[in-house]
């Protein structure tokens, strides 16, 4: 190979050089030369000095490289036509390396995955795209791959090439846009990012990867190449089953945390890492009898203040809290406790910081180029644009991602309300309707309904949840039927007009007692979770507790009669954390919920009620058997007594007992209220919110009461019961013997 003529057109070698030349096959690895009988080598690798070439038994050496430009230009003639495995034997000024070429390997991505992602149906591009370690030829490397099919060169650099965008050009797949790199000898955990250029030749600033699924910890902001995770799952009686505990006529009841403050280790600022808070969490929720755990956004996020709502690591677990598999972990143990696992997900915006999926190539990639669709107002966030099949692809392996990989039993969607409509939080002249004319975002329309046929078609036991705030019709209804296919929808109606009511002070509930029934009008239409959730207790909307009038032992009633009114209400449940306890401050994603509350009475009475009220809730099916069925409800008084006392009787299927519920949301004691009811006998007071043992002042019924022969509101007999004030009342008949 010495004394070598040159063959690379000095044209072509100085754009290599200069990092811009968008086709690194055509000109590095091997190549047959005009005679076909020798074959030519090349090779970019900056700051070497000499390069050797070795067989492929990695020992024999073929002969050296001829140095063409002192930045690290090699190439060379091979006197082997039929080589096409080799090593390169790399000498730098204090150490040489054995490498595989990664220009030398060909393409190893599908043809039906390249047609599946442009088509928009991709449910595992996660696995095309992204870092994926494999083995090509026998040897190991990451297959790196990326789409930007506007970009002029793409270039992927880390910890493995000394961040130097000249070393590692990617080839582009030109009908598809995919740029793609087999880098043989990457370490799992090195930083990387991909460098492109702009179709005007201009450097973007470097991107990290859409897909994937380990990040840097913040501020850091590179993407990391994943190990290859293997699990050993213990969840399998929970995954069989899960299709009991999750369908619509069955109890759930949700405790909804933030992972990064419902309690701090250490000093108070250091964060519980998965492990540690699936080891003090689960125990703690399976205790006071919640049936699932809902976590909030725990995709990774550059700003800890989001709380997660501004995810740029969507197929990556927060690095904050540890592993994909220590994450893994407290999904596990959450099954083994017989809770469910579900997961905020965030599908309608994404956050403009310049690291991410913003103008990605050069152009509006994933985010509409016109701000009247692609920027939101409320938030500052770039809106996905979900008429481009490939982000299609995007969103819905995402949602399937977690389902599979995590087993998360069901994805609760964030701001379903933003993505159905074109004119949201917009006044006139800064929307742009629909081909139509009309202002549904019939794109948003169709994804939705996507995601949710084929997540319930791979997983027909999981939960697809809906926050939508309007009164868009059939969102619970099946895709097919035109509905948008979820499963559940959070009631956010019935949780505004309540919250109102119990913060008016009870001598003006008289005249807003529809606050308390307005929801049942429409409460049956949708399959719906009531939420209290951490949106209800920020940014100066007070805690639940403190949102209650009164001083503080009618504070505390207040909140305990609510909760009692919520947990017996049709609909399943949702409590953030912190209302189990009486929190009185606004939740802080900076610090730990207040447990030193747990040592003052009248805190422990609220946790105390809580987990009686699951307990009361799991025990009687006529709480939640046909939760989405009008005839499961029926009001016996409705706002007597100041338009504050509230008496229901909620009924479950033919076998199940029915429970009589009585809300006195006034501060007066009614040691003798008489109402009907249907079946005489005696009833038995199973559960009383005024109950001492909850900070109550007893007043109740713990005798029982029997019905007398007296008609009253419409019904053949009635009973004569005692109703505490600002307390909710159980009780159930008693069979006779």
């Amino acid at each position: 190979m010495n004394g070598h003529r040159q063959l690379i057109d000095n044209a072509v070698l100085e754009s290599v050089l200069a990092g811009n030349f968008n086709n690194p096959f055509a000109v590095l690895g091997i190549h047959t030369v005009e005679d076909g009988r020798q074959r030519v080598i090349r090779a970019f690798l900056p700051g070497a000095e000499a390069v050797e070439v070795l067989g492929s038994d990695s020992e024999t050496i073929l002969g050296e490289l001829q140095r063409l430009h002192r930045s690290g230009f090699f190439e060379g003639l091979v006197p082997y036509p039929d080589l096409n495995r080799y090593r390169l034997r790399v000498h730098y000024p204090l150490t040489s390396l054995d490498i595989d070429d990664p220009y030398r390997f060909p393409s190893s991505l599908g043809a039906d995955d390249l047609y599946l992602f442009h088509e928009g149906s991709h449910e595992y591009a996660y696995r095309m795209l992204g870092a994926n370690p494999l083995s090509q030829d026998g040897v190991t490397g990451v297959r790196f791959a990326v789409w930007a099919p506007n970009a002029r060169r793409v270039a992927v650099v880390g910890d493995f090439n000394n961040w130097d965008e000249r070393t590692h050009p990617m080839r582009v797949h030109y009908e598809s846009g995919i740029w793609e790199l087999f880098l043989p000898g990457v370490a799992v955990g090195e930083n990387y990012k991909y460098a492109i250029q702009a179709a005007d030749g201009n450097p973007l600033p470097l991107k990290a990867d859409p897909f994937a699924r380990w990040m840097e910890l913040r501020p850091g902001t590179a993407s990391r190449v994943p190990p290859v995770e293997k699990f050993g799952w213990q969840d399998l009686e929970w995954m069989e089953n899960r299709g009991e505990r999750q369908r619509i006529d069955s109890p759930v009841s949700i405790y909804e945390v933030h992972p990064g403050s419902w309690r701090r280790g250490g000093d108070g600022s250091e964060f519980l890492d998965y492990r540690e808070l699936a080891d003090q969490l689960i125990p703690y929720v399976s205790d006071l009898g919640f049936t699932h755990i809902q976590l909030m956004p725990i995709n990774e996020h550059p700003f800890d203040g989001s709380w997660g709502y501004q995810p740029l690591g969507m197929f990556a677990p927060s690095c904050r809290y540890g592993t994909a598999n220590d994450f893994r972990y407290l999904v596990d143990l959450a099954h083994r406790h017989g809770l469910g696992v579900l997961l905020d997900w965030v599908p309608g915006h994404f956050p403009t910081d310049t690291h991410g999926l913003g103008y990605f190539d050069g152009t509006h990639l994933y985010e509409h180029s016109d701000p009247r669709q692609g920027f939101h107002p409320d938030w500052k966030t770039y809106i996905f644009n979900y008429d481009r099949p490939e982000v299609r692809s995007y969103l819905l392996s995402n949602a399937l991602y977690w389902l599979d990989e995590f087993h998360i039993d069901g994805l609760r969607f964030d701001a379903v309300a933003s993505m159905l409509y074109l004119d949201y939080s917009r006044e006139e002249g800064e929307w742009l309707p629909n081909h139509l004319g009309g202002r549904e975002n019939l794109a948003a329309i169709d994804l939705l309904r996507q995601i949710n046929t084929r997540a319930y078609d791979r997983f027909p036991d999981i939960m697809m949840i809906a926050e939508e705030s309007t009164a868009w019709p059939g969102v619970t209804h099946f895709a097919d039927n035109g509905g948008l296919g979820f499963g559940f929808k959070w009631n956010l109606g019935w949780m505004n007009d309540t919250l109102t009511y119990m913060g008016r002070d009870p001598i003006h509930r008289q005249y807003h007692q529809n606050e308390m029934t307005f929801g049942l009008l429409y409460g049956f239409s949708e399959n719906f979770i009531l939420p209290l959730s951490h949106d209800e207790v920020v940014h100066g909307k007070r805690s639940l507790l403190e949102k209650m009038p009164g001083d503080d032992w009618q504070k505390f009633a207040n909140l305990r009669a609510y909760l009692g009114f919520m947990w017996t209400h049709p609909g399943k449940q949702l409590l953030f954390m912190g209302g189990e306890i009486g929190q009185r401050q606004e939740w802080n994603h900076d610090q730990s919920l207040d447990w030193h509350l747990l040592q003052y009475d009248s805190h422990q009475g609220m946790q105390r009620l809580v987990r009686d009220l699951n307990g009361l809730y799991s025990e009687h099916p006529a709480l939640w058997r046909r939760d989405s069925d009008s005839q499961c409800f029926e009001w016996i008084v409705v706002g007597e007594h100041s338009g504050a006392i509230f008496i229901y009787l909620r009924k479950g299927a033919a076998q199940d007992q029915p429970v009589i519920v009585a809300c006195n949301l006034t501060p007066t004691l009614y040691e003798s209220f008489r109402f009907g009811v249907a079946d005489p006998g005696a009833y038995r007071e199973c559960l009383n919110t005024n109950d001492t043992r909850y900070g109550g002042t007893g007043h109740g019924n713990p005798n029982g009461v029997r019905t007398e022969s007296v008609p009253s509101h419409g019904r053949p007999c009635s009973l004569h019961v005692t109703l505490p004030p600002l307390a909710t009342i159980v009780l159930t008949r008693q069979a006779e013997d």
